[in-house]
């Protein structure tokens, strides 16, 4: 299932309308201004809107695959050794569950932290320690938390596929609940932070030690997004589908055009286990000089991946 990152202004299920135009699967959006840390609460009419359009386009149903996901604030840091940041960003992490919850949005992406002035341990250890916390505040909120991939910059944690899986079982022995924590599969933030996505091959291989190490079950969503920055450059920009460094021989600016066919996208998009995951594009917006939407572009450009051929 293809979907993209969409903008809420002017009413939440705007970004539903968007996607039904756009003939897309699904949708991500910001259930809240994503620079602030304070919210007006959700009224029971934005709640009635959004959930009224999720019903008519059939995107709601508890047993079929999840269409709709959010992703939490940029301003929570988890892993924060502050103590007043780190309640801080549980207390909107907390919203951030709440507000899913009420909306009926299954998934809630976010970036695990970064540990800034402690050390790795010292992060993960606190990250699990603020699920603790939260799961006790949301207590029976259907929303599943997906820890997402970093490029690993600085001392943003997420960056490897053992870490990512050391800081689940981290949470699920704190919590007890490892069915509400999964991880969300970003394709630029894997290459950028050093997993080979050019390459089909490589990019299989890479999904092999994902599923060795956090397991494929455990992949709730993706993000498919190419990348301006190099291969291992732990630069995290990303490109339109094909036009980055992930449609590059070697991985890297300036290597000669590889067919889509050949790049991770198709290893991502055909690997059986990940059928009907919301895969959800965070590409740039705006219309080609055509007019036709990027969004549309992308999406076209991805689903002729699908059971395409090795060779």
């Amino acid at each position: 299932m293809f979907g993209s990152h969409l903008s809420v202004a002017g009413g939440m299920e705007n970004a539903l309308n968007e996607a039904e135009q756009l003939k897309l699967d699904c949708v991500q959006v910001f259930t809240k201004n994503q620079r602030q840390w304070k919210i007006k609460p959700l009224s029971d009419e934005q709640i009635e809107n959004w959930t009224s359009e999720l019903a008519r386009l059939g995107w709601h149903d508890p047993k079929g695959p999840h269409r709709s996901v959010s992703h939490a604030s940029y301003l929570i840091n988890l892993a924060s050794p502050d103590d007043e940041l780190w309640e801080k960003s549980i207390g909107l992490m907390q919203i951030e569950i709440e507000r899913c919850d009420a909306l009926k949005i299954p998934l809630l992406v976010h970036h695990p932290g970064a540990f800034t002035t402690s050390d790795e341990e010292a992060g993960l250890k606190r990250i699990a320690k603020a699920y603790k916390k939260l799961f006790k505040l949301t207590k029976g909120a259907k929303v599943r938390m997906c820890l997402e991939n970093t490029v690993g910059s600085g001392s943003n944690l997420g960056r490897t596929f053992e870490q990512l899986g050391q800081l689940r079982e981290m949470i699920s022995k704190e919590t007890s609940e490892p069915e509400r924590v999964g991880f969300c599969f970003d394709t630029c933030h894997a290459h950028a932070g050093g997993y080979d996505m050019s390459d089909r091959t490589k990019a299989d291989a890479a999904l092999d030690d994902f599923d060795r190490l956090c397991g494929l079950e455990n992949l709730l969503c993706l993000h498919l997004n190419d990348s301006l920055g190099d291969l291992g450059s732990r630069k995290d920009r990303h490109e339109h589908i094909g036009q980055g460094t992930l449609g590059m021989a070697g991985g890297c600016s300036g290597g000669k055009k590889v067919p889509l066919a050949k790049t991770g996208f198709a290893a991502v998009v055909n690997r059986p286990e990940l059928t009907n995951r919301p895969m959800i594009m965070e590409t740039p917006k705006g219309e080609d000089p055509k007019g036709t939407p990027w969004d549309t572009i992308n999406v076209r450009r991805l689903r002729r991946l699908v059971d395409s051929p090795r060779t």
